[in-house]
């Protein structure tokens, strides 16, 4: 093959994508038109059934044109997930008009590059308005600007699938004057970053978050006797990392080449499937549409006697309200108390709702709603 049929054939396929994108770009402003109906006549924004049928349909017909069902059905779970979650961001729109405006300021962790920006930037995609970013040195700091008043959200993480839970997260929302008004879910892909042409044998030095020291333990434990520093946020990892001979830093393959830092080493978590979950904080609760999939999260602490806890989690079954996340935390200054932290898939509108939380009251010394809101966990269905 001479190199220019080699281009010919590029440039075929440069035009395909170019295709491909105005398509996917057609769908969903028709997606768009389809969620005003469902809007006017109270439809649920998701129709699993339909979304089964489709997929069984296009895997037969790409069968007949040469592809495999593995590649289609990730193609277009990718594809359904977007129409959903765009099509809920829209209802909520319609539901909160007073909470959407032409911009938004939103306070997250680290700088340019970190896991928190590109969190950040996949959960305002779906929500019109220029985004003014507010890099924040800690997660005291992003709750206090949302308190002041000087960003209009907050984006934290609370946890990890390969490193668990964020407890200084946890503990923080114990005392922050925020509710949880959103959540968005990010891959992790963490890569061992240092200045170009080092080799991993010349590296005597890491620096990273806490969090992907934790998240990559066992690579972290393979290099021996190479000294690791932990910093505030993936971001002054970086810096540092340029700043200091011999050195590497752990982030982003993007986040390493924002600042002039290369690829070392990829894949360096515990667990292949890395991601992250970040809930959304702002001053004032949003009202959340039956017609979507809604999570509302919680603290109580529980009286000091036994079988307490068991009295409260029994009420959620008898109402039938699932419970999918539950968290113990202590009681900063009082020794040995510990309050629960608690996700359910609910919506604080409904009536079963409220009156399992009415009854909570009675096995519980208090109980603080911290937010009801869109869930963005997808279950992908079954083909």
């Amino acid at each position: 093959m001479s190199i220019d049929t080699l281009n010919a054939l590029r440039h075929d396929i440069n035009e395909i994508d170019s295709d491909l994108l105005v398509l996917l770009a057609k769908r969903r402003r028709i997606s768009h038109s389809v969620v005003e109906y469902k809007i006017a006549n109270n439809k649920p924004i998701r129709d699993e059934a339909r979304e089964q049928a489709l997929l069984e349909k296009l895997i037969n017909y790409g069968k007949s044109l040469g592809l495999d069902a593995y590649y289609i059905n990730n193609v277009f779970q990718t594809i359904l997930e977007d129409s959903v979650l765009n099509q809920q961001a829209m209802l909520q729109k319609n539901l909160n008009p007073e909470a959407m405006s032409e911009s938004h300021r939103v306070a997250y962790l680290g700088g340019q590059g970190s896991y928190s920006q590109l969190a950040c930037h996949k959960y305002f995609s779906r929500r019109p308005g220029k985004l003014i970013e507010m890099g924040c040195s800690s997660f005291d700091q992003i709750t206090g600007k949302v308190e002041s008043g000087q960003a209009d959200f907050g984006l934290l993480p609370i946890e990890n699938t390969s490193s668990g839970s964020i407890n200084e997260v946890f503990d923080l929302l114990q005392h922050a004057q925020v509710s949880i008004v959103g959540e968005v879910t990010h891959s992790v892909e963490h890569c061992l970053l240092a200045m170009p042409g080092t080799e991993l044998s010349h590296i005597n030095k890491i620096f990273a978050h806490p969090q992907p020291f934790a998240q990559c333990s066992r690579f972290i434990q393979g290099l021996g006797d190479i000294q690791h520093e932990t910093c505030d946020s993936t971001f002054h990892a970086l810096q540092s990392a340029v700043e200091t001979a011999n050195s590497a830093a752990i982030g982003s393959a993007q986040a390493g080449k924002n600042v002039g830092l290369e690829v070392v080493k990829s894949g360096l978590a515990n667990q292949s499937e890395n991601h992250s979950r970040f809930i959304v904080v702002a001053r004032n609760p949003l009202q959340v549409s039956k017609q979507i999939p809604t999570k509302t999260s919680l603290i109580m602490a529980t009286k000091q006697q036994a079988g307490s806890l068991a009295d409260a989690l029994m009420i959620f079954k008898q109402h039938q309200i699932n419970l999918v996340k539950l968290e113990s935390r202590p009681v900063p200054g009082n020794p040995w108390e510990e309050v629960f932290y608690v996700d359910l898939e609910a919506n604080l509108d409904d009536l079963h709702v409220k009156q399992a939380l009415e009854e909570l009251k009675e096995h519980t010394q208090y109980t603080r709603v911290l937010g009801c809101y869109q869930s963005e966990s997808l279950q992908a269905v079954s083909v």
